[in-house]
């Protein structure tokens, strides 16, 4: 990435913590979170309309389903959405016994199985975890010990698992199996500079794209961990990334308010709004989560355009 990128803002969203951003090709829409704000969003590329809906509690993601529904992580446990009726379904119940936790980043791996970590909501207990749920709805802990979870995300070949370990800046690499069981944890990178590592997306090449929360940045790293390119943004907190466009070279990326001061606020009015920049490479196409989800155990209509 030797020629610099300039991101550009397309939807003033001001979201206190935007995450969670999704290409979603039949639609041509962007889809992400606001997870303070407990609001679902979507963006058409074609027309720029703009939507949102309100979330029944913190909502950590939004990824679509082979069905045409989506699941999100919602505090408590996975829900089913449609748009259609913008009513959300509780399919799964997750760490009800954690009242101080909730869901945070979530992935569809090659197979159509879903991945997502849970954190502390205070931000100050290891009571984090890494979960897998298999294609028959199997629910289980990949790993755990973590503050704040992050950006489960595949390599090309679907062999090896990125998840991040926020607070202690490092990126971790897993052997992936065909049936979701890790092994030979290792760590991939660790962040040096300012800020600490959030979402993630991995490109046609190999190379892992990390977006930094109190860093102003995406960085680009290689297959061996090398940081090798960068991509600044005019505000400090970045959260997630997606590749999608026609080529899979326009890269959406959400951004948060929170944790800004009023100054800072001021010298970044753009901070929580979606940017976009193009990539001087492809990503890799999202894959549909194909859990067979049990029927829904509770049903909140809330959502509103």
């Amino acid at each position: 990435m030797k020629a610099r990128i300039i991101p550009e803002c397309v939807w003033r969203v001001a979201a206190t913590l935007g995450e969670g951003a999704v290409w979603h090709a039949a639609s041509r829409c962007v889809v992400f979170v606001d997870i303070k704000g407990r609001r679902l969003y979507r963006y058409d590329s074609d027309t720029a309309v703009c939507r949102s809906w309100v979330a029944p509690g913190q909502i950590g993601f939004a990824l679509p389903c082979v069905d045409g529904n989506w699941i999100c992580g919602v505090q408590g446990g996975l829900y089913r959405f449609a748009f259609a009726t913008g009513s959300f379904s509780r399919v799964l119940p997750v760490e009800t016994d954690r009242p101080g936790n909730r869901l945070n980043d979530g992935f569809v791996d090659r197979t159509g199985a879903l991945w997502f970590g849970s954190m502390d909501d205070g931000e100050r207990e290891p009571s984090g975890q890494l979960y897998h749920v298999g294609l028959d709805g199997g629910l289980s802990v990949r790993d755990s010990g973590y503050v704040i979870t992050n950006g489960p995300t595949a390599s090309p070949d679907g062999r090896t698992l990125y998840h991040t370990d926020t607070l202690q800046r490092v990126v971790y690499a897993f052997d992936l199996a065909d049936d979701g069981s890790l092994q030979r944890k290792r760590v991939f990178t660790a962040i040096e500079g300012t800020g600490y590592p959030d979402g993630m997306a991995v490109d046609e090449e190999g190379c892992v794209w990390v977006a930094l929360f109190g860093g102003g940045r995406i960085e680009r790293f290689s297959p061996d961990g090398r940081c090798i390119g960068r991509v600044d943004f005019p505000c400090s907190n970045i959260t997630k990334l997606a590749f999608g466009g026609d080529d899979l070279q326009t890269v959406y990326a959400t951004t948060a308010r929170k944790g800004l001061t009023d100054e800072a606020l001021r010298e970044q009015p753009l901070a929580g709004g979606l940017f976009t920049f193009r990539a001087p490479v492809k990503g890799l196409p999202s894959t549909d989560c194909a859990v067979a989800f049990s029927e829904a155990v509770s049903v909140a209509t809330i959502g509103q355009p």
